[in-house]
């Protein structure tokens, strides 16, 4: 038996959420050399590195796992937001089932399906937390009736995620976290006499941005590291916790100062000349080119990440006896892209890789 004493460094998993507008984004980008999936297109106003919009949950899932494979020098990565993302899942599983809406799989199984997608999705985040990367993800807050058996019904904040049924993604995610920041406005209410009578007024003060850091009967929130329960809405009360880099042969270099809100961006390939005001992406995030530009956004996205022709898909489909080779994939019924094409693409690679290896045998 290995038994290891004392503790563990390791890159942390952060889940930010509160209202909108509150600056969950801005606090992100101040994290480790972040890189940012935007999958609500809101950090267009800040000054960071990001993917191109995942149009699908499978585009989603393939960015985590070329990222595990070579981080680009990245240190954060930033889901923005993760309710967003959710929207991709649900997506994906009632195209894959050819169903219209989650509901219509009766007796909450489509609940039950997204819970168990969602959950491959914090698998694989765990998976490049475990290896070189902190995870941050973002989310709205939404208020929620809560109810206890020993108490009367309250309102309370929480994750604006599925919780219908058995599933609760909401749970999944937090129990997932190694940090819960609730971040909101601290108002203050307060009584005044009034001018034409005896009675007091409620008035109220304050909007201070703070965060919350630790469990309160009006909001979800925890933290390993001893935090106070309540601090200013900045990054730098956390940046002792946050590690830059972990090695293992030596300690992890941890940020004892505010990391600056624009860090420096790691190194580029000195083949690719970017434009100054772009930000230039991996070969896999190039912008479709024009062999897809007559093929759905969310397949040819894929495509393009996979180095795929039109001619592979093509030929895959006629291999499977769905659609004659010649038959363009414009031209395919748009039940059959959505539910076979994009929800079972991993299968569609196997295909054509299998028909690129009969090619190359030789005779």
């Amino acid at each position: 038996m290995n038994i290891i004493s004392g503790k563990i460094q390791k890159y942390q998993k952060i889940v930010v959420y509160g209202p909108e507008g509150i600056g969950k984004s801005t606090f992100a980008s101040q994290f480790p050399q972040p890189l940012f999936i935007d999958t609500e297109g809101s950090t267009a106003h800040l000054n960071v590195d990001r993917l191109e919009r995942p149009s699908s949950w499978a585009m989603l899932m393939q960015y985590i796992s070329d990222l595990k494979k070579d981080n680009l020098g990245y240190q954060t990565l930033v889901i923005d937001t993760i309710d967003w993302a959710e929207h991709l899942c649900v997506e994906f599983i009632c195209n894959k089932n050819q169903v219209s809406g989650i509901e219509d799989f009766g007796y909450g199984k489509g609940y039950m399906y997204e819970k168990e997608e969602f959950g491959r999705l914090l698998n694989r985040l765990q998976d490049l937390v475990d290896t070189q990367m902190n995870v941050v993800l973002t989310a709205h807050a939404m208020v929620r009736k809560f109810e206890r058996p020993d108490q009367t019904p309250y309102d309370r904040y929480e994750l604006k995620l599925n919780k219908a049924g058995g599933a609760k993604i909401s749970d999944m995610v937090k129990e997932w976290a190694d940090m819960l920041l609730f971040a909101d406005y601290k108002i203050e209410v307060y009584k005044v006499d009034s001018k034409d009578s005896n009675a007091k007024k409620t008035k109220v003060s304050g909007g201070q941005r703070v965060m919350y850091t630790c469990h309160h009967l009006n909001w979800d929130a925890k933290n390993r590291h001893g935090l106070k329960d309540c601090l200013p809405f900045e990054y730098r009360q956390i940046a002792h916790c946050i590690p830059s880099k972990i090695s293992r042969d030596t300690a992890p270099v941890v940020d004892t100062k505010p990391a600056p809100v624009n860090p420096a961006p790691p190194k580029r390939n000195p083949d690719v000349v970017a434009d100054k005001q772009e930000v230039v992406l991996p070969p896999v995030q190039q912008t479709v080119t024009q062999d897809t530009a007559s093929i759905p956004k969310e397949l040819a996205d894929l495509m393009v990440a996979q180095h795929i022709t039109e001619v592979d898909i093509r030929k895959a489909v006629a291999s499977r006896g769905y659609f004659p080779e010649d038959m363009a994939i414009a031209d395919y019924p748009e039940d059959f892209v959505k539910g076979c094409l994009i929800a079972a693409f991993p299968a569609i690679v196997a295909v054509i890789k299998e028909l690129h290896d009969q090619e190359n045998i030789p005779f």
